[in-house]
């Protein structure tokens, strides 16, 4: 074989097998599966006892790239030049702040502190937890900053927001841009369905705490996503059924000293859950 031949054969082989990498193996073609709208984030919480180098290591590890932000990585009081350089360090992992929160709002001057902080911070989405008399000044709040408010349920222990239904009630007449954080983990604890309520209140979801537990009651507790009663593929395809465009942030509360091999478990299930369907 001289050279010319040997190089029309090299370019031929390649050109087949592209062909062959976008087929079957009955010649089909192959669809190229569309992304999916809502991104796998971390909810800040996660890394309570971690400093913000030590969570963005974790985060890393795993190769997940969104962070809600909480307070103990970011103080209320924090300077500008303090975000300008919190927002460079999270750059330099890749990493990029969605939000902030959760943060408990017990008077209209902690809603105005907090909304005043989002907006250094740069985000338009703030979790939190107001008080019921609260919920008109908040919508109020949301129309005249543009934000987005997701209010965070915690399950049976909480008196304010048990459930998806407990905010969605009480939400439902106000501004659009007031809505859920939805706990899946803590909805289930007050014996209400997951799947079922994204179904029902996903146009005011906002963000979404991804957890599993180890049973469908008050005393259930977080455990890693792989191993808990609440079905993730089922959640997988609600979530694109109703075209959730959020985040899932994995918010990991069991070994919270310990927690990367818990979260490096969690990680690699949902992302396998999420390319098998």
């Amino acid at each position: 074989m001289n050279k010319r031949e040997f190089i029309k054969k090299s370019l031929a082989g390649t050109i087949a097998g592209a062909v062959l990498a976008t087929t079957d193996t009955f010649g089909q073609k192959v669809s190229q599966k569309k992304a999916d709208p809502f991104k796998l984030g971390m909810a800040g919480y996660t890394f309570v006892h971690f400093k913000l180098d030590q969570a963005l290591e974790m985060m890393r590890k795993v190769d997940v790239r969104y962070l809600c932000i909480k307070d103990f990585h970011l103080p209320f009081t924090s300077t500008p030049e303090e975000i300008k350089a919190f927002h460079e360090t999270l750059a330099q992992s890749n990493v990029t702040g969605y939000a902030v929160g959760p943060i408990y709002m017990k008077t209209r001057a902690d809603i105005d502190n907090g909304f005043e902080y989002a907006k250094r911070v740069g985000v338009k989405l703030i979790v939190g937890i107001p008080l019921h008399e609260d919920l008109e000044y908040l919508s109020d709040k949301c129309k005249e900053y543009d934000f987005h408010y997701a209010i965070h349920n915690h399950g049976p222990e909480d008196k304010l927001y048990p459930d998806a239904t407990s905010v969605y009630s009480r939400i439902k007449h106000l501004d659009k841009r007031l809505g859920l954080c939805f706990d899946i983990g803590h909805n289930l604890r007050y014996g209400k369905d997951p799947i079922a309520d994204i179904a029902r209140y996903h146009d005011r979801i906002f963000d979404l705490h991804l957890k599993n537990i180890t049973s469908a009651s008050a005393e259930g507790k977080t455990c890693e996503l792989s191993r808990g009663v609440i079905d993730i593929q089922g959640l997988i395809r609600v979530l694109r059924k109703v075209k959730y465009s959020g985040m899932c942030s994995l918010e990991y509360e069991k070994d919270m000293k310990d927690p990367l091999a818990g979260i490096a478990e969690s990680v690699g299930y949902y992302k396998g859950v999420v390319d098998s369907i």
